[in-house]
């Protein structure tokens, strides 16, 4: 297991490096980004100004504070807290948001599919987990709201974050094929069938399977 210090934006180099289990922080920008956003960027044809070619998305819609433009708050906005969403129900979007907009990697939580993981492997990308209920921890890491697109999605807006050291974050994903989603699932269900050959239950005890449970 090794640890990446990645200073945004990336090339697909830096991406083949990263492996199932590894340790990555985030440094200099990441982009917002969840369902409504992807859904007019793809399924309505909307464009965006901003730039995401070699950076990272993070599956959020923050809870912020409209204010003042400063050169605090150059958005208008203040982070107020700033959490990671469930990445499953954003699958479809993997793949046109690295084809049409470049981007290397995704962050979120519970993970994405095996079109997700084709699209790393094809393509030069990464999944990048972060632990669920940590949203308080996360917005220490995001010193500013530089800029937001979109807005009348609010706040499902395309956001621009200045981060410093967003992290660590573990490769859950890779270019390589891996998945740690694929590796739990492998573990369970072998301590699954073994459990059940101790109970005696499964392929030739003729003992009734129970529901849920592979025969």
């Amino acid at each position: 297991m090794t640890h990446h210090t990645l200073h945004m934006p990336i090339d697909e180099a830096a991406v083949r490096q990263l492996k199932v289990n590894d340790t990555v922080t985030l440094e200099d920008t990441l982009y917002g980004i969840r369902d409504a956003t992807q859904i007019h960027l793809f399924d309505r044809g909307r464009k965006t100004r901003m730039d995401l070619h070699g950076h990272a998305v993070i599956h959020t819609a923050p809870n912020v504070r409209k204010v003042p433009v400063s050169d605090r708050h150059p958005a208008g906005y203040e982070a107020i807290c700033i959490g990671t969403t469930t990445s499953d129900r954003m699958e479809r979007f993997t793949r046109p948001l690295m084809t049409e907009y470049g981007v290397r990697l995704v962050v979120g939580k519970g993970g994405l599919r095996e079109g997700s993981l084709d699209a790393f492997r094809e393509l030069g990308g990464a999944y990048l987990a972060i632990v669920g209920g940590t949203a308080a921890l996360e917005t220490t890491w995001i010193e500013q709201i530089e800029d937001v697109d979109m807005d009348d999605l609010n706040p499902e807006s395309l956001w621009r974050f200045r981060i410093r050291h967003f992290g660590p974050l573990r490769v859950a994903m890779d270019s390589h094929g891996g998945s740690l989603y694929d590796s739990v699932r492998h573990d369970v269900d072998q301590q699954r069938d073994r459990v059940l050959a101790e109970l005696g239950i499964g392929q030739g005890t003729g003992a009734a399977t129970p529901t849920g449970a592979r025969p």
